[in-house]
């Protein structure tokens, strides 16, 4: 029995030989998770079926229910990509740089997430999801995100440890609240409180002060 990883498929026969097709299961599941992302982050869910998804991916409907078995399995898949997000964004080794502090550990992070949220459409509709929309795939897509940065901030953290007396929970979670603002209001209205957000002297202007504040708080 073939695995059901690779199927082989007979197609008309051309010279009297049938010619073999081989299906590549995680190729297509590939494309359909690509698709339904993409659509995700262009239309959100409003258009978010399983025939459109079908229609992106080139493939056969039938297929997402064989692979992933209906919309909310797709659903569910989409949210366990997200939890890879960080890591493929943001580089382990925090950009090669040697850090002493916890400071220097946050100051880094805090502004390679900016730049990663910038440059990611899907993550900015999510975002704007979990504070407009409160639906069961929302909250998955939330979930997952938010515990793939927890676990990402604890492996890249190790040994080093924030100064006694603050709340580093607190403070991070308003820092990372902060720059998913920044990046919302970016996208809206290419301002926030006043500060322009269009043009790259202006992004300087808010990560030198997202420094500004991590340093102030971690030294």
């Amino acid at each position: 029995m073939l695995d059901e990883a690779v199927k082989l498929e007979n197609l008309p026969e051309v010279g009297g030989e049938p010619e073999r097709r081989v299906r590549d299961r995680g190729a297509t599941e590939r494309a359909i998770l690509a698709a339904a992302k993409g659509l995700l982050a262009e239309e959100g869910f409003q258009n978010f079926g399983i025939n459109a998804v079908a229609r992106r991916a080139g493939c056969d409907k039938q297929l997402i229910y064989r692979y992933y078995g209906g919309l909310d399995g797709l659903v569910e898949a989409i949210g366990a990509d997200l939890g890879t997000w960080v890591r493929d964004r943001i580089p382990e080794d925090a950009g090669g740089m040697f850090l002493l502090t916890y400071g220097d550990l946050m100051e880094r992070l805090s502004l390679l997430l900016l730049e990663a949220l910038r440059n990611d459409p899907l993550m900015r509709r999510i975002l704007a999801w979990e504070i407009s929309e409160n639906t069961e795939q929302v909250r998955r897509l939330s979930e997952a995100r938010s515990k793939a940065l927890a676990l990402w901030l604890e492996r890249m953290r190790g040994s080093l440890a924030p100064p006694k007396g603050v709340d580093a929970a607190a403070v991070n979670a308003v820092i990372i609240a902060a720059i998913q603002h920044l990046v919302l209001a970016a996208a809206s209205g290419g301002q926030c409180a006043g500060l322009s957000l269009k043009t790259p002297k202006d992004w300087e202007k808010a990560a030198t002060a997202l420094k500004r504040i991590v340093r102030g708080v971690y030294g």
